[in-house]
């Protein structure tokens, strides 16, 4: 997409000028004169690209970006605004230049004669299944801003749920980095000097000591070899998740995990009924809606119980018996579904069960946390005490032997 410098005139006739992207003049040229300009002089302005706009490009769009479009597109639909002139206005005023330009895209598709929820559909990059899903539903219902005013509300409450989780775990993988990175300076600096010390002493050395001792020989002698070993321990491991019964496998370890399982278990929890409760609020079909969910999910276990559910809904069961025959989902979900079900308020239901989980995460995350950070000082602790001990039993020894 190219930038254009402008001079026109608006509705008063007052002279203007300023920037403005487009793929085209001719799309340039469209779009002022949606924002009511008369163009009297357009020029294809040529810009060196940014070092932020390059890393921008290879990170693509972020949550962030997204909630906040989706936020301003509601607000700018239900003053009144066209689905054109409000993807052009936030196509100016982004500041990420992926979703400038995908922006870009969609709006020309919109002008060619496309519903917006066909034209998001060729970004999944951008926009994902639930997402153009639920603008369809808003665009069938005749109720676009308010369904993208619950889709805001969803984002906004899925990156509140990042971010209680990243910012629970900074101060932990601080303490391990700081851990490593001793460990390694001591290793790497520290006892080589010593060893040299330790082989000319004339005295039996203890087995710490020489297990000490030999660590540091092979780790500076054949380092290339552990790194080695690393990469295809990685890659075996990713390779074997990438299989059909290695994903089954981790996915279900990682609901089952120490720690860990009860963390990523209430955030599997929430993010189903939070994104199920949305799109059935929005006039999604319960089938179609459970098939969207099944597909956003990154989890094979959850995908199974999902399939049974809509097997069992097919038939014309209920859909808490297969959520409780899954085994993975708590009493507590099932009742509520079950209770939404017989009055006909699933989605409100859905949408209470999401609220407990988001709570229940943040206190599972503050638990995790106040568990990991003792234990990594400890850890961090019993190796550099192992290490000072090391240092301290040969002293020892010949002090034994000189007496």
């Amino acid at each position: 997409m190219a930038t254009y410098a402008y001079i026109g005139r608006d509705g008063a006739g007052q002279v203007v000028s300023g920037a403005v992207d487009g793929d085209t003049e001719v799309a340039a040229i469209s779009r002022l004169q949606e924002m009511g300009y008369l163009v009297t002089s357009l020029k294809r302005r040529v810009t060196q690209p940014k070092v932020e706009d390059l890393l921008a490009q290879l990170r693509g769009v972020g949550l962030k970006d997204l909630t906040v479009f989706t936020r301003q597109l509601a607000t700018m639909i239900n003053a009144g605004l066209t689905i054109i002139a409000s993807l052009a206005i936030l196509q100016q005023q982004t500041t990420n230049p992926r979703l400038r330009e995908v922006l870009g895209k969609v709006r020309a598709a919109v002008e060619g004669g496309l519903p917006l929820s066909d034209a998001l559909a060729q970004h999944p990059e951008a926009f994902n299944n639930l997402y153009v899903n639920m603008v369809r539903a808003g665009e069938t219902g005749g109720a676009l801003d308010d369904v993208l005013g619950r889709l805001s509300g969803f984002l906004e409450k899925e990156l509140a749920l990042r971010q209680r989780v990243k910012s629970a775990m900074v101060y932990p993988i601080l303490i391990a980095s700081a851990a490593v990175g001793i460990v390694s300076f001591i290793v790497f600096f520290i006892l080589p000097k010593f060893v040299s010390v330790f082989q000319d002493l004339d005295v039996p050395l203890p087995a710490p000591t020489r297990f000490l001792i030999f660590f540091t020989i092979a780790t500076r002698r054949w380092w290339y070899i552990l790194v080695l070993m690393l990469i295809v321990a990685v890659y075996g491991f990713r390779y074997y998740i990438g299989t059909p019964d290695g994903r089954r496998w981790f996915d279900r370890f990682k609901l089952r995990m120490p720690l860990f399982g009860p963390v990523n278990r209430n955030v599997v929890m929430a993010r189903f009924a939070r994104t199920l409760g949305t799109l059935i609020h929005s006039g999604v079909p319960i089938l179609h809606g459970l098939d969207v969910v099944s597909k956003a999910t990154n989890n094979v276990v959850l995908i199974r119980a999902l399939d049974s559910v809509r097997t069992s809904i097919r038939e014309g069961e209920s859909i808490s018996a297969p959520l409780a025959a899954s085994g993975i989902f708590p009493a507590m979900v099932v009742q509520m579904v079950a209770v939404g079900e017989r009055t006909g308020a699933l989605d409100t239901m859905l949408s209470k069960v999401a609220d407990f989980y988001d709570t229940e995460v943040e206190y599972a995350v503050a638990a995790l946390t106040s568990v990991l950070e003792p234990a990594l000082i400890m850890v961090m602790g019993g190796i550099v005490g192992f290490i000072v001990i090391s240092f301290y039993l040969p002293l020892f020894t010949l002090v034994g032997a000189i007496k």
